[in-house]
């Protein structure tokens, strides 16, 4: 990247050095033809015999002159400008297309480290049931660490399938009346249940809203999962419902390490994550909140980050309260 910009810089100087150039060379024979003129005037008008026409004549030579070097400087000028434009906005795509692509290969790093874990947990546990005569505690545990896995690769699928959907257009978003609370509390369940004793909640009843619920549904799984990826073990995620205004409130506690004031605008970009996949210990693809984001704006929501006291993050999800 740096020998590209250096290039660059170089070949755009060059560029504009030529225009300069080009544009003195203008200037220069301007100059001429205009020493011309002044010859051709004195040789056929007697200056002392004709002053009048003479000054006439040779007003309208200075006006051709002034005219010439305004038409350069400004022929010159926009040249430069749009030059500069130009190559402002082709360095910008470049760049852009540089990050994404960095973007891209970590999240494919990340993707296929997310899809063969769970993969790999699976085959082992089945393995171990076949091998192994085992008695029944044992082969629910097991069994209900695969059904744990499996949910971990449905949920990664389906954030996939969505972003694919929704960057092409073709999703097609519905709207209907559900009860927010209550989907919430179920996600809360099935959450507590694949991590024991890591969420605690305070979850209003009754709060209507009207949106795709389905989605909605992914936008509150993903910020639980997120939750569970940056919270160390032992410390709670509380998660809460509440009605404040017109809006339905939730929020999704946590007691990470935060998010810096510097990364959080940056936070909901598709493929963002801070560090590099290759040391970076929280697992992801960078796909979870980029899809919050999205469907909460979709839903005619807003998202907000606040710092929690006195460590970690909170998420919070406004939406319209359906009146009915």
């Amino acid at each position: 990247m740096r020998f590209f910009s250096s290039i660059y810089v170089l070949l755009l100087a060059y560029i504009v050095t030529a225009v300069v150039f080009w544009e003195m060379s203008l200037q220069k024979l301007s100059g001429r033809i205009y020493a011309q003129q002044l010859i051709t005037l004195q040789s056929s008008i007697d200056s002392t015999q004709h002053p009048a026409e003479y000054a006439k004549e040779l007003s309208e030579r200075k006006e051709d002159l002034d005219r010439r070097t305004k038409q350069y400087i400004a022929e010159g000028s926009t040249f430069i400008i749009v030059i500069l434009i130009g190559a402002v906005v082709v360095y910008s795509s470049f760049k852009r297309r540089i990050v994404l692509s960095k973007q891209q290969n970590n999240f494919m790093l990340s993707v296929t480290h997310e899809l063969k874990t769970p993969i790999a947990a699976i085959k082992l546990n089945l393995q171990t049931i076949e091998k192994h005569q085992l008695n029944e505690e044992k082969k629910e545990q097991l069994l209900g660490r695969s059904i744990k896995e499996a949910n971990r690769l449905n949920d990664l699928c389906n954030n996939i399938l969505f972003a694919s959907q929704l960057d092409g257009g073709v999703y097609k978003h519905s709207r209907e009346q559900f009860d927010f609370s209550a989907m919430t509390e179920d996600a809360v369940s099935e959450y507590s249940a694949r991590y024991p004793q890591r969420f605690e909640d305070d979850i209003n009843n009754g709060c209507m809203v009207v949106g795709d619920k389905v989605m909605l549904q992914m936008a509150v799984n993903n910020l639980l999962e997120n939750a569970v990826k940056y919270t160390p073990a032992g410390s709670p995620i509380f998660v809460s419902v509440q009605k404040k205004g017109n809006d339905m409130v939730l929020q999704v506690k946590d007691e990470g390490a935060g998010i810096p004031d510097s990364e959080k605008k940056r936070i909901f970009d598709k493929f963002y994550r801070v560090g590099s996949e290759e040391t970076r210990k929280a697992k992801g693809t960078g796909l979870g909140l980029y899809l919050v984001s999205k469907v909460v704006n979709q839903n005619k929501g807003q998202i907000l980050i606040k710092d929690n006291d006195p460590t970690g993050a909170i998420f919070e999800i406004r939406l319209p309260i359906d009146k009915g």
